[in-house]
Formats: C-alpha cells, sequence, structure tokens
C-alpha cells in the first residue's frame, strides 16, 4: 500500500513538473483605432478566451499618438510575461510607438491598421494611394475648447464608409458610440517604428473605404510581414466581420 500511494505521489510530482514547464500563453492586448471603441474587439474576444488567451482591449483615448502611445505602453508595462500587441486602424500607428522599450512585446499584429515609418502621419498613408472615401462621410467637426477639432463619421454614412459587412443594424449601433478622433492624432508624425524589430502580423479586406487596400498591402510588405492576410471584401472592420479570421491570425502571432 505505501509503495502504490508513493508512486501516486510520484507521478504527480512528474505531471505537476510538466504543467509548470509549460510556458505560459502571452497576453493579448487589443488597441482600438479611430471611430470605433473597445467593443469592436468582442468577437475577436470570446475566441481568444475560448482558446486559453487572457485578453486586454484598452480604451485608446485617441487624443494624440504621443499621449496615445505612452498610455498603451503603460498597459503593457502592466502586465507580467509576454505580449502580442494588436492595433486596429490608428491603433496601429500607437502600437507602433507603445512597443519601443517594453521588452515583453514578442509581436505586432496589424489589423487594417497603419504601420507608419518615422516622419509618417495616418493622414499621409491613407492619402498615399487612391481609394479611400473617408474624408467625404466625416461630419461637420465639434470644435473643442483648447482649440483642437473631434472628427466623426456621419452616422447615416458610416455603414457604408465603415462596415459594409457588418449588418445594417449592428452597424446602427456602432455609428452611435463610436469614439471621435482629434485631426491632430490623425496628422501628428510617427517616431521610430517598432515593427523594424519586432516581427509584424497584418490582416485587412481589400473592400476597405478608410483606408485603401493598396496602402494596406504597402505597409505590410514594408514591414517584412510574417504572414498578410487578405480578406475578400472585408470592410474596414475586419474584426468585427471576420473575428475567426483575425484572431486565427493573432493566434499565429502568439507562437
Amino acid at each position: 500500500m505505501f509503495k502504490f500511494v508513493a508512486s501516486l505521489a510520484v507521478a504527480g510530482a512528474l505531471l505537476s513538473g510538466a504543467a509548470a514547464a509549460q510556458p505560459a500563453k502571452p497576453t493579448v492586448v487589443l488597441v482600438h483605432g479611430a471611430f470605433a471603441d473597445s467593443s469592436s474587439w468582442n468577437g475577436v474576444t470570446k475566441i481568444l478566451q475560448t482558446d486559453g488567451y487572457r485578453v486586454v482591449a484598452a480604451a485608446n483615448p485617441l487624443r494624440s499618438v504621443s499621449t496615445d502611445a505612452a498610455y498603451v505602453s503603460d498597459v503593457v508595462a502592466s502586465i507580467e510575461g509576454p505580449v502580442v500587441l494588436v492595433g486596429h486602424s490608428y491603433g496601429g500607428q500607437v502600437i507602433t510607438t507603445a512597443a519601443n522599450g517594453r521588452e515583453n512585446v514578442k509581436s505586432l499584429v496589424y489589423v487594417a491598421a497603419f504601420a507608419p515609418d518615422e516622419g509618417e502621419a495616418a493622414a499621409d498613408l491613407a492619402g498615399k494611394f487612391l481609394g479611400g472615401t473617408l474624408g467625404q462621410a466625416l461630419a461637420p467637426p465639434v470644435k473643442l475648447a483648447d482649440g483642437g477639432t473631434d472628427l466623426f463619421i456621419d452616422q447615416q454614412k458610416f455603414h457604408d464608409q465603415f462596415a459594409h459587412d457588418v449588418s445594417v443594424d449592428d452597424a446602427a449601433l456602432m455609428a452611435v458610440g463610436q469614439r471621435p478622433i482629434t485631426e491632430a492624432a490623425l496628422t501628428e508624425k510617427s517616431g521610430k517604428p517598432a515593427w523594424k524589430t519586432l516581427p509584424s502580423y497584418f490582416i485587412y479586406g481589400d473592400g476597405d473605404k478608410n483606408i485603401p487596400a493598396r496602402a494596406l498591402g504597402f505597409m505590410a510588405e514594408r514591414a517584412g510581414s510574417k504572414h498578410t492576410v487578405v480578406v475578400d471584401g472585408a470592410s474596414h472592420v475586419v474584426m468585427v466581420s471576420q473575428p475567426q479570421a483575425v484572431a486565427d491570425l493573432i493566434e499565429e502571432a502568439a507562437q
């Protein structure tokens, strides 16, 4: 009997040791872009959590590249262990800066996102190639007390411009809850890009009307993307309309 109990104890210790030896999965930090909020990641989050990943959907302030990146960098610094940093749209510019100096960031994932080089702004890249129609879809700007300007997409144009492959009802809710971005954030120049030192992955739809697909492809190629996924016909919110494809690429980047 003693030998049997001792054998169970040894087996239990070996199993515990094997479990401890398994490296923890990275935490996935999701950064939304302009005209969206953290709920835009809900479909992706459900898949990642089911697959055993811890997920943090950061609330991107959308005030300026420097302050937004500093905030996301602080979020990353608060997390123990490796991080996969994911950005959508303008959030791509934010993670490009926020990852600098954070040794726990192991990879970057750009979801229909800007990946600027030093000295480039989101507005510059959006206008680099023909095909973007965002300017025509904006509502009258909101003048701020500090002299700045907040930009929104006209609610009546939101579905066609931003989310044509999402249901009309869901897009209407997204339009109401959209987060504004300052005009200054879209014209602020980027600093040193983290994609020059970190492995990067890209996914976007070729039906994107905010950032032309040619611009997205250009940035992916320039960044030396490890894997680029182009979703046929997908809109700017590919993470909403195609959450499985986005989650799959994030999990690939986490390996």
